[in-house]
């Protein structure tokens, strides 16, 4: 039997796209509350930068928005990465003091922060704990969980500390979505896209990654079996960006995916595919490190 298609092991998560109804409102909220910097803006859109060089992320306003009664099928949070324990402790005290309604978790490999934006799109914030100290059960499976944070261990690791915003180091860490069956979104995503399964919950859902990492991404069903796409114009993801090794390495996962029946769009940028909730996944060559 031939073994199943991955993703190189070397695969992450980059530059993640939004959708947000005030440019100007959101740009006050990612600068002072999450510490990101305007790394370039032109119109209606703003690139945002942590270390003043690596884009993480894009702001685009969106004409005329519809307001949503409910979520549907799209962005769950993205994550923001941090280099350490210490500055997440300052991401909370920051968080803190813009009196910021704050969502936590301690998932056994990491300690997590949970925010919306002031167009409820969500966002983690968090720290990983070191790979070796990653659990499996008899499966092979991640073992996470829930645990309340040790938010004065996190207070205590920023005293002292001056606040200048997200440091460089921080990244993209994973991206979570609701969608509307988890069964198509493994097709899609698993054995089209070549991610493996890090640990799932029943039926609700799924936690994928590429070379061993807890999870690049988070599936669930919690908006509801048979979710609709949230609409274009309304707050939401466009596109994440998965960065690859190399070329070669883009068109074997291309071809995969156009294998399987699926879209996808070759542009003077790269390929673009699109899942089958109308995000866009953005397939592009990771930048060499110094």
């Amino acid at each position: 039997m031939t073994a199943k298609a991955v993703l190189h092991e070397s695969t992450q998560i980059g530059l993640v796209q939004i959708r947000v109804s005030d440019l100007e409102r959101s740009l006050a909220f990612y600068q002072n509350v999450i510490g990101l910097q305007v790394l370039r803006r032109q119109g209606r859109e703003a690139v945002m930068t942590a270390d003043g060089r690596q884009a993480l992320l894009v702001l685009r306003e969106i004409e005329r928005p519809q307001l949503l009664s409910r979520k549907g099928a799209g962005l769950y949070h993205f994550a923001i990465l941090l280099p350490d324990r210490p500055n997440l402790g300052l991401v909370l005290r920051n968080l803190i003091a813009a009196d910021i309604e704050i969502g936590q978790g301690d998932h056994l490999v990491s300690e997590a922060l949970y925010i919306q934006d002031p167009d409820n799109n969500g966002i983690e914030l968090y720290r990983d704990r070191p790979r070796d100290t990653w659990q499996r059960d008899s499966a092979g499976d991640v073992v996470m969980t829930t645990d309340p944070v040790d938010v004065d261990g996190l207070l205590a690791a920023s005293e002292g500390l001056a606040w200048e915003g997200l440091p460089a180091g921080t990244i993209i860490g994973h991206v979570h979505f609701h969608v509307g069956d988890l069964a198509e979104a493994k097709k899609f995503y698993v054995d089209a896209l070549g991610f493996e399964p890090t640990t799932q919950y029943g039926s609700s859902a799924l936690f994928i990654s590429a070379g061993g990492y807890h999870h690049h991404m988070g599936l669930n069903v919690w908006a509801g079996q048979g979710a609709p796409a949230t609409p274009a114009n309304a707050p939401g993801i466009d596109y994440f960006t998965l960065q690859l090794p190399d070329v070669h390495e883009i068109t074997t996962v291309a071809e995969r995916v156009r294998a399987a029946g699926y879209p996808v769009t070759e542009t003077a940028d790269g390929v673009i595919l699109t899942d089958p909730w109308n995000i866009g996944i953005h397939l592009t060559v990771q930048h060499q490190k110094n």
